[in-house]
């Protein structure tokens, strides 16, 4: 367990130095910025995750915030002022809002129920938006020692170090029916309390077989081929920017559940592409 505590997070430390300060912004450089910047996340939240001084707070939406989420955005956004200082910023802890131009949308721990109880299922999501379109994502699970990454046009790609991979192309699956399909959710509470879960377990009966992955886990295994769709009755554009360049790279879709493929519809839905419109007709809203 680390022992480095709260006060040791300075947001202005350690930023990429191996990056020019006059970095250009077309679409490679936002990349290697945007994967810098996960590199930066990392340093930050890993030594936080399962620290016994760990400290956790609820938001007024009762959802928890760790001082890992608070200081990793605070990061993010001090390399973002010195190598993007005319882009716009929107984080979950911080906020901004998603306008027109570029705006960098962060999520600086996706999934902070399973970091503050101890669980290795969390990321660090970076995106970059411009005019409203997802361009470029990164999402960074580090303590499952895993990456993904994409840009338009670029493709996507993952690198999972236990397997020898550095840097693999990511494809989505090629299953065309519902009734071989792999989907996955968040959580049937949520479903409930919105009154729809008639419509997810419509989703399941017409599925081979599902389960409730969640968070940013899900969206990558769809983008890997291993799952074929992933529903989110909820979620926040910080939730998803990273995740639609990463699908959409990859070959699949990821839209709301009116089948706009934006980030900031509220929720979403996840596939390979294949089977969007028969899922959308189930889970549309």
């Amino acid at each position: 367990m680390s022992s480095a505590g709260p006060a040791d997070l300075d947001p202005a430390a350690d930023l990429p130095a191996d990056l020019p300060a006059d970095l250009p912004a077309d679409l490679d450089s936002d990349l290697a910025l945007a994967l810098s910047l996960a590199d930066a996340a990392d340093a930050v939240t890993l030594p936080r995750f399962r620290a016994v001084d760990l400290h956790v707070e609820r938001k007024p939406d009762r959802t928890p915030v760790t001082d890992a989420d608070t200081a990793c955005e605070d990061r993010l956004r001090a390399v973002l002022a010195a190598h993007r200082p005319d882009d716009d910023v929107l984080g979950e802890e911080r906020g901004g809002s998603l306008g027109a131009g570029r705006v960098w949308v962060i999520d600086p721990i996706d999934g902070t129920k399973n970091f503050s109880r101890g669980i290795p299922v969390w990321a660090t999501l970076v995106a970059l938006v411009a005019d409203g379109r997802p361009v470029v994502g990164v999402v960074s699970a580090p303590a499952l020692q895993r990456r993904w990454w994409a840009a338009a046009g670029r493709g996507a790609h993952t690198s999972d170090p236990a397997r020898g991979v550095d840097a693999a192309p990511l494809a989505v699956s090629g299953v065309g029916a519902l009734e071989d399909a792999y989907a996955s959710t968040t959580d049937l509470e949520y479903w409930r309390t919105i009154d729809r879960q008639d419509q997810w377990l419509a989703l399941t009966r017409a599925c081979w077989e599902s389960r409730a992955f969640g968070d940013f886990w899900h969206h990558c295994l769809v983008a890997e081929g291993v799952l074929d769709l992933a529903v989110e009755p909820a979620a926040n554009t910080w939730d998803l920017a990273a995740a639609q360049v990463l699908v959409e790279e990859a070959g699949g879709r990821l839209t709301d559940l009116t089948g706009a493929a934006r980030p900031d519809g509220g929720d979403s839905l996840t596939t390979n592409g294949l089977l969007h419109d028969a899922a959308l007709e189930i889970v549309r809203r």
